[in-house]
């Protein structure tokens, strides 16, 4: 297994200067091109095959989101040490594109050209995904679980070889928006929300139960760190319960400008921005050497709600989440095990469980087949779709409260619903245990 920094040299400059111009309509913006053969078994060898996925390793992005990597390639790591899935050991090349999207497009044609992988596994972010999007499609490379909520995921007519993985922004909202509803009715509502799909599409579930209890909506540029006068609005409309869906950097940084002025919303954070682990290391970084250096992150974390769909490591009762930290202990890079970590753990696994459905007989047909087919059946709790009509992955979330010491208390059962207005069900999706699921030989 190989990972990559994007250190590596650049392709020779005839073929740079033909990419470059094929480049110029647009991120990821390829010609016509004839239907592709899936036929094919591309990065399939006797004993391996390739996958490779484009990831912020430097860069600004990187705290965040560092760890979906590192989790991935220990689950592939724990994987490859039972012998692979059907006798082949999965070559997971992880390419640095520092969150540009300019840079995915030049790492992902350099997975598709040079390395000639077998799938895309887990690109991470909207910005940056979107801009390759349909250059994988048109050149016949399964499109596998895109690291982010983004709705475009979900298209099958236009990209038929991308498949969804995390809970759309909306489908994620509106279970808030409902949660926040019945448990806190009557209370006043502020927005706290990233300018851009993710603001956009978290506001479309969270108004279909909130909109008239919605007293302020602040958003944020994500290259811009100062929040105190987003803070301040929403202190001065009243707003009692404040929905972040933002990341990690600034639900810490929206606390911590909340503590300094005295207000003491309850906080609704979403997936994206909830993993505690990583927000009690920002809160640290961000005290130190002020007056707060010495406030324990608690403070700041105790009774945060949070939406979510995957095992939770604070959970000792979940079994997934205890066999991630065992997996991690083993196979990893000797950090602290974050629910970042399990984010691309659970992303490995499930890849590694369509891939051993697809069977010995490995091509990108048998893939995607294997994808429209497979029962899922876990690890995280909530159902999944990558049906022919319905490549939306997850289709809900349940909600957890934070408690002082680190632990977490599920406070809502796993819930699904639609994108539109239809209703919010609960479910009784049981997923196996680890020695039970199929995901490695």
């Amino acid at each position: 297994m190989r990972k990559s920094t994007g250190s590596r040299a650049f392709l020779a400059s005839g073929m740079a200067l033909t990419l470059f111009l094929t480049a110029c309509s647009g991120a990821g913006q390829v010609g016509e091109s004839d239907d592709v053969d899936l036929d094919v078994s591309t990065g399939v060898t006797d004993d391996t095959v390739v996958i490779g996925t484009h990831q912020p390793l430097t860069g600004p992005a990187a705290p965040g989101y560092l760890a979906v990597s590192q989790g991935a390639a220990a689950i592939y790591e724990y994987v490859n040490a039972q012998g692979g899935v059907n006798g082949r050991q999965i070559d997971y090349r992880v390419e640095d594109d520092v969150y540009d999207p300019s840079q995915t497009i030049d790492v992902t044609r350099q997975l598709v050209i040079e390395d000639e992988i077998f799938a895309m596994v887990g690109g991470l972010g909207t910005p940056t995904h979107s801009g390759v999007l349909d250059y994988l499609n048109e050149e016949g490379v399964p499109d596998i679980f895109p690291s982010s909520g983004a709705l475009a995921w979900n298209n099958p007519e236009e990209h038929p070889l991308t498949y969804g993985w995390q809970t759309d922004y909306t489908k994620e909202a509106k279970i808030q928006g409902e949660y926040i509803a019945e448990n806190f009715a009557g209370q006043d509502v502020g927005y706290l929300y990233q300018n851009d799909d993710i603001g956009e599409d978290s506001q479309a579930g969270l108004d279909q139960y909130l909109s008239d209890n919605v007293v302020a909506r602040e958003h944020y540029e994500s290259e811009v760190t100062d929040l105190s006068s987003q803070i301040a609005e929403l202190e001065n409309s009243g707003a009692e319960v404040v929905v972040c869906s933002c990341i990690p950097a600034f639900v810490a940084l929206g606390m911590l400008e909340a503590a300094r002025i005295g207000y003491e919303p309850q906080w609704v954070v979403s997936s994206i921005g909830g993993d505690t682990t990583t927000l009690q290391g920002l809160l640290a970084t961000f005290t130190e050497g002020s007056d707060a250096e010495d406030v324990p992150a608690d403070a700041f974390l105790e009774d945060l709600l949070i939406t979510t769909y995957m095992p939770r490591v604070e959970d000792e009762n979940d079994e997934w989440g205890q066999f991630f930290l065992a997996v991690y202990d083993e196979y990893g890079e000797g950090d602290v095990v974050t629910n970042t970590h399990v984010f691309g753990m659970t992303q490995a696994v499930m890849f590694a469980q369509v891939l051993k459905s697809a069977g010995e007989d490995l091509t990108r047909q048998a893939l995607i087949d294997a994808m429209e087919t497979q029962e899922w059946q876990g690890p995280g709790p909530v159902p999944f779709s990558s049906s022919d009509g319905d490549h939306g992955g997850h289709q809900g979330v349940y909600v957890v409260q934070y408690q002082a010491g680190g632990g977490i208390e599920v406070v809502q059962e796993p819930r699904v619903t639609d994108r539109e207005g239809g209703a919010i069900e609960e479910t009784d999706f049981e997923p196996l245990m680890p020695e039970d699921l199929p995901f490695h030989d």
